[in-house]
């Protein structure tokens, strides 16, 4: 939490000098612009900090939410239970009890708070409303599913001496649970090493060609399975997805040359987002464990697909209490129950947002 505060504070600083020059002192109400159009959504926005700024009242009130507004944080409510919590200076969200990050911290403006227009069109509307994108998503359920278990061969990836394990033997572990009970479900899954084995020495390769063997098998998902690696304090679960064109990734506070990059992962930015925050949903009711939020990365696995792909770092190997927790087989199986719950729900959350057939 540290870290995304001070990471915050430095975004909201670096834009700042340019907004006061542009404004007199004590300005409260921010000067509004042209609406712009999210799914079938006409948004007022603002000019705040350098960048296009929803205000979280009004998301509310289109999307049919109540907003409320106490001190730093704002909740959106609806009738059905659902209900989410921003709060000022902060880079995330919780959307009934699950971390979300966003692209840039929420800001305090006109007496409420706000958020990117890009956060607006990319994060809380996606989950809020995903029948309003439903165009954009895969017809139907997956069928065939990749499962990719992180690092192999000469790549150990995160080791933990004390609790005698790595991360390439957990991952593989993990996926070959996870097909069993995905292949029990109905589906049909090929991973892209069942053995000690990796594509390359060279991460450079390496990475790319997983990618390309889902889609060399037609794939309809992909999950890559890895563990953490951090310093010793820290543990808990996050999962990724691909960071849409123009946004920033989660450990990003600046545009870099992949900002304003289409990558072919791209085109299944709203289908990741379900995917991904549907998989760390289930591995947050799955586990007894810290929440480290569903977030967004440019990960080598992930640009080149051809179909919706997650990544889930499963546990901290570099933090011994939680390295000892994986060391068990109960452990492992509890992890991919929750990942195939993921799946799962993905899947049936498709379903209920198909198109109905033109008669």
């Amino acid at each position: 939490m540290i870290r995304v505060l001070v990471a915050a504070l430095a975004l909201l600083a670096a834009s700042s000098c340019a907004l006061a020059r542009q404004a007199p002192a004590g300005l409260r109400a921010p000067p509004t612009r042209p609406g712009a159009v999210f799914g079938q959504i006409e948004w007022p926005t603002a000019r705040l900090y350098g960048d296009d700024y929803v205000d979280l009242a009004v998301v509310a009130r289109k999307l049919g939410f109540k907003f409320a507004l106490a001190g730093r944080k704002a909740t959106l409510s609806d009738a059905g239970g659902t209900r989410c919590v921003f709060e000022d200076i902060e880079r995330d969200f919780h959307l009934d009890g699950i971390r979300v990050h966003m692209s840039k911290p929420v800001v305090a403006s006109a007496d409420s708070l706000w958020i990117t227009k890009q956060d607006a069109e990319k994060t809380v509307l996606p989950l809020f409303r995903p029948a309003d994108l439903a165009a954009q998503l895969p017809v139907g359920a997956p069928r065939l599913i990749v499962l990719d278990p992180g690092h192999g061969g000469t790549d150990p990836g995160t080791e933990n001496a004390k609790a005698r394990i790595s991360e390439k033997t957990a991952a593989l572990d993990v996926a070959l649970r996870v097909r069993k009970l995905l292949e029990a479900r109905g589906y049909r899954v090929k991973m892209t090493r069942e053995k000690d084995t990796r594509f390359s020495g060279n991460p450079r390769v390496d990475l790319p060609m997983r990618a390309a063997f889902a889609n060399k098998a037609l794939a309809d998902l992909f999950v890559s399975i890895h563990f953490n690696n951090a310093p010793e304090s820290i543990k808990g679960v996050e999962t990724y997805t691909l960071t849409p064109q123009h946004m920033l990734s989660t450990a990003s506070t600046a545009p870099d040359d992949d900002t304003p990059r289409a990558l072919p992962g791209n085109r299944y930015d709203h289908a990741n987002l379900l995917l991904g925050f549907a998989v760390h949903r289930a591995m947050m009711r799955g586990l007894e464990t810290p929440d480290r939020g569903y977030k967004r990365a440019r990960w080598a696995v992930l640009r080149t697909l051809a179909c919706p792909g997650v990544l889930v770092e499963c546990a901290y190997l570099s933090n011994d209490e939680e390295a000892r927790r994986v060391a068990k087989p109960e452990f492992r199986q509890q992890i991919a129950e929750s990942i195939a719950a993921g799946v799962v729900a993905y899947s049936e959350q498709l379903e209920k947002l198909r198109p109905e057939p033109k008669k």
